[in-house]
């Protein structure tokens, strides 16, 4: 996998398309919702209806979708705080999404967690963690017991580009890689840690060379391309699978938008360097290459926008009229005990 990631940093290069009109349409579906389902919660934010903490996707849908879809029901996901894009890429219903950021109590973690701490048991997404690597560790855990009971289980864990300078990060690849656990390190690189660039906080800005030192085959890849996603996602998590170890994977994203709702994001970056990546939308390369393979028309999406704008406004009608939790039940969940 060395190899291939200088070949895919170097060169290029489009992988063919071997997914079906459905899953395209899917695909597309999911880029769609989770960019209107983002603007919507910025605007939310704006208005005062979101409170915390709040750090979108919008810019890196094809990096999110292309990493999700090849999980299976049985896989573990684990996030950090930018995750509302990971979790509705998962299946969670944008619905109960948006009520966790209002902090409706029929939000996914009961109004509990908000933006940063998205929680979807059913789905095995084990939550976002606000504490830079704080979700690393788990990894282990997971993997670990994946591996100990001899099941084809895998642990997608996201990680990020700031994330790969702090001790969790190294510990937790030690493990991983001591123990070959069945675990795809997914590092998201959206060229900044909050307002810092990768040049200026790390040694080594071949981030995924980083995985050298343990023992775990890594590469690159152009997050804002889909297929390119999608096929080493693929092939990580089919080694994974069969018991060869653990992979890491860069992908290379932008985010549009600053670190956070609240950051503008002008001081440390230029228009003329977000105008570059939006050029490189990934939405609109995904719709450009299936068009010209014939495998979607124009009408398939724009039947995809309508449907994101109707289920994201209909998220956002049901976190308004869902009710606050009640004073009462603050101290519930707290802790785990014996009935």
């Amino acid at each position: 996998m060395v190899q291939q990631a200088e070949k895919t940093a170097t060169k290029g290069g489009r992988p063919r398309i071997h997914e079906s009109a459905d899953e395209l349409r899917h695909a597309h579906y999911l880029m769609v919702m989770i960019r209107r389902f983002e603007e919507k919660a910025f605007e939310m934010y704006t208005r005062a209806k979101i409170g915390g903490y709040c750090h979108l996707n919008i810019g890196e849908e094809a990096a999110v979708v292309g990493a999700v879809m090849p999980m299976r029901e049985n896989d573990w996901i684990i996030s950090y705080y930018r995750e509302h894009g990971h979790i509705l890429a998962r299946g969670t219903e944008p619905a109960a999404v948006m009520a966790e950021l209002y902090g409706r109590e029929t939000g996914v973690a009961g109004g509990r967690g908000g933006s940063m701490h998205l929680f979807d048991a059913e789905r095995r997404f084990l939550g976002g963690y606000g504490i830079v690597g704080g979700q690393m560790p788990l990894a282990i855990g997971t993997g670990l017991s994946s591996k100990y009971r001899q099941t084809d289980e895998v642990t997608l864990c996201f990680t990020a580009d700031g994330a790969t300078n702090i001790g969790s990060f190294h510990e937790s690849m030690n493990m991983i890689g001591l123990w070959k656990l069945p675990v795809v390190m997914y590092l998201v690189n959206n060229q900044y840690g909050m307002g810092t660039a990768v040049a200026r906080a790390s040694a080594i800005t071949d981030l995924w060379r980083k995985a050298d030192g343990y023992g775990i085959p890594s590469e690159r890849v152009d997050g804002m391309d889909f297929f390119a996603v999608k096929r080493a996602m693929e092939q990580a998590r089919e080694r994974a699978a069969r018991g060869d170890g653990p992979s890491l994977v860069e992908s290379n994203t932008y985010r549009y938008r600053g670190h956070s709702v609240a950051d503008a994001g002008r001081s440390y970056r230029t228009a003329e360097e977000i105008q570059e990546w939006r050029e490189r939308d990934p939405i609109g390369q995904f719709e450009k290459v299936v068009l010209e393979a014939g495998l979607l028309s124009e009408d398939d999406f724009h039947e995809n926008e309508l449907a994101a704008d109707r289920v994201v406004g209909e998220a956002v009608e049901f976190a308004d009229q869902s009710p606050q939790p009640a004073l009462d039940t603050l101290y519930e969940h707290l802790y785990v005990a014996d009935s």
